[in-house]
């Protein structure tokens, strides 16, 4: 679970409704017209502006920004690696019952036809290929939420003309005005709140996921082609932890320091 999504969302909510109690009631905030408006509206937009099937699939996307990344770059690069050697002692029809016990579909393929002796420009050219439709799905599941941010305050200022115009339209009752010019802002914090709060922080959090998984799918893809060359698995260890920032380089090494010293205890 991330945290920081979920902590993010309940400090936002938290400290807004402290600043309205501190303003009064928070009564006078709710507005069942202006939510209607507001998420009528943006809901209306977006059903527009995609199909249904995209927009299930960004539904079911919804809980990646909640969830944390399960496979984390310096792990792979220690499978790879361990894959190379393997394949340095025994060859690559070695890696095919490791294949075999992959859950990552990506890796999974990228061994098997490494296995099968296919052209390495050619396995390049079907995982980027992969690779490249997995951003565009990405990309269209974090515009689902973009476009509702993008949405929620033009209708809160739409919300805000509906309601202007029905208080001009009383402008013989002043016991009216006050009443009505309040709905009509609080259509315009209804927007603004549903887009800075919910909608633009989700498509920010979701390319920020897209960006860890294709930062990991790049990996795979270099470690598949080194393993495939026959390259020494130091070299491949190396190669691949340019991907990673200093600090994650550091934590593999004591990573691996620790799993040596293991090995050495075990053996005495």
């Amino acid at each position: 679970m991330d945290f920081a999504t979920i902590g993010g969302l309940v400090l936002g909510i938290v400290l807004i409704v402290s600043g309205m109690l501190l303003e009064g009631s928070i009564l006078i905030y709710a507005s069942l017209v202006s939510a209607l408006i507001v998420v009528g509206g943006t809901m209306g937009g977006v059903i527009i502006a995609y199909s249904f099937k995209q927009l299930k699939n960004a539904a079911a996307a919804l809980k990646i920004a909640f969830s944390e990344q399960q496979d984390q770059p310096r792990d792979i690069i220690s499978v790879l690696v361990s894959f190379a050697e393997k394949a340095r002692r025994e060859g690559l029809l070695a890696l095919e019952d490791e294949a075999y016990q992959l859950d990552d579909e990506f890796l999974k393929k990228g061994i098997q036809l490494v296995v099968d002796g296919t052209d390495p420009q050619l396995v390049r050219n079907i995982l980027e290929t992969e690779l490249d439709f997995l951003e565009q799905r990405h990309a269209i599941n974090r515009g689902v939420f973009a476009k509702g941010g993008e949405l929620a305050p033009a209708f809160g200022m739409i919300g805000t003309l509906i309601g202007l115009i029905g208080m001009l339209s009383h402008l013989d009752d002043p016991d009216a005005i006050g009443p009505g010019m309040a709905t009509a802002l609080i259509t315009t914090l209804y927007g603004a709140l549903l887009a800075n709060l919910v909608l633009v922080p989700l498509a920010q959090k979701l390319k920020v996921k897209s960006e860890e998984e294709i930062l990991i799918r790049e990996v795979m893809i270099e470690g598949i082609l080194s393993i495939q060359a026959g390259e020494n698995p130091r070299i491949v260890e190396e190669k691949l932890k340019a991907f990673l920032a200093p600090k994650s380089r550091t934590e593999l090494d004591e990573q691996e320091t620790e799993g040596g010293a293991v090995e050495r205890n075990a053996a005495t």
